[in-house]
């Protein structure tokens, strides 16, 4: 991770927009991560994060979805936005 806008999903704070660069996925988790949406390029706004960090909400594609920790902190993007 060269680039200091470059962070894992799980790291975003409510409100960051972030635009996805990579998933670090394999086999059925993800394609359903793709098929929710999740694909190089697509934006994904930080929702909300429950009390303890796990889940975490976000919307992608118009559609709330949350994510547990493992998975989130398998997808990288770029920090496009943050409040």
């Amino acid at each position: 991770m060269d680039n200091p806008n470059i962070i894992k999903l799980v790291n975003g704070e409510k409100g960051n927009l972030i635009k996805i660069t990579s998933l670090n996925l394999d086999g059925v988790m993800r394609r359903r991560l793709l098929d929710l949406g999740f694909v190089a390029g697509a934006l994904v706004e930080v929702m909300r994060k429950s009390p303890l960090g796990d889940p975490i909400a976000f919307r992608v594609s118009q559609t709330t979805i949350a994510l547990r920790r493992e998975e989130s902190s398998r997808i990288e993007g770029e920090l496009v936005s943050y409040e």
